[in-house]
């Protein structure tokens, strides 16, 4: 079959969700550009992630196409089984859920950063394997905004600490910040957590000297619920799934 019936096939058996993505998107891009200007900010430093968890490839693809230039997976697997079939040329992909050590040799060198790094042993286990593969995997540092007892990151006490340790590790570069608040706090707890993240963001960045290898570039936090606020609140990065692919069913 010739790839223009290929793509005749793929189109028809998903025109619907392609069409609401890409009505999806403009909403967002809107509200994003609002909210920066509102914050007084330049909305081309906002960074889009899209969050591609259980999404088809095909309707991947398809948001690629359309200018979206980021994506994470939340699962090893699931980026793995994805992988050679995403358009990724010019397109950064990064892993934004929590990774095990014994995973990290199937998903380095695949992935641009890291963004859920939250102990020395997996950044340690992150830089070794860059290195035996030549390469600087960037990462940032997950942090436990909300000190929930079932939900991976770092407190935000120990934050510092951890990042002057593992930025002294060849073979990654620590770049930020990564924070998801409770599920279930009211949009005026979630904010007072944004503040929050956003002071330890800019007090760990003022701490860095020549004698630190790290960088405060990147603050992700806010998803498809309160991505608008976030940015307000300081935000650089926003992972956004069901506002963009719609719901999905998370028990896959």
């Amino acid at each position: 079959m010739e790839k223009s019936s290929v793509d005749a096939d793929i189109s028809g058996a998903f025109s619907g969700r392609f069409h609401d993505v890409e009505e999806n998107l403009k909403s967002i891009r809107f509200s994003i550009g609002e909210a920066a200007i509102q914050s007084g900010r330049n909305p081309d430093d906002i960074i889009l992630m899209a969050v591609t968890k259980t999404v088809p490839v095909e309707v991947i693809n398809h948001a690629l196409s359309l200018g979206v230039d980021y994506m994470g997976e939340n699962r090893v697997q699931e980026l793995n089984s994805k992988y050679e079939s995403l358009s990724r040329e010019g397109k950064h992909i990064h892993l934004i859920g929590h990774l095990q050590t014994n995973k990290v040799k199937q998903v380095v060198g695949k992935v641009e950063m890291i963004q859920s790094v939250d102990s020395t042993r997996v950044a340690r286990a992150i830089a070794s394997r860059s290195e035996e593969l030549g390469i600087v995997t960037n990462v940032l540092v997950e942090v436990n905004i909300g000190k929930e007892e079932n939900k991976s990151g770092i407190l935000p006490e120990s934050a510092y600490e951890l990042i002057c340790e593992i930025s002294e590790f060849d073979g990654i570069n620590v770049q930020g910040l990564m924070a998801i608040p409770p599920a279930d706090c009211e949009i005026a707890q979630t904010i007072r957590y944004f503040d929050e993240i956003y002071k330890l963001f800019i007090d760990i960045g003022s701490k860095n000297t020549h004698n630190n290898s790290y960088t405060m570039k990147h603050l992700s936090m806010g998803m498809s619920a309160d991505y608008a606020e976030a940015i307000k609140h300081g935000s650089t990065m926003v992972r956004v799934g069901t506002a963009l692919f719609g719901r999905r069913n998370y028990s896959k």
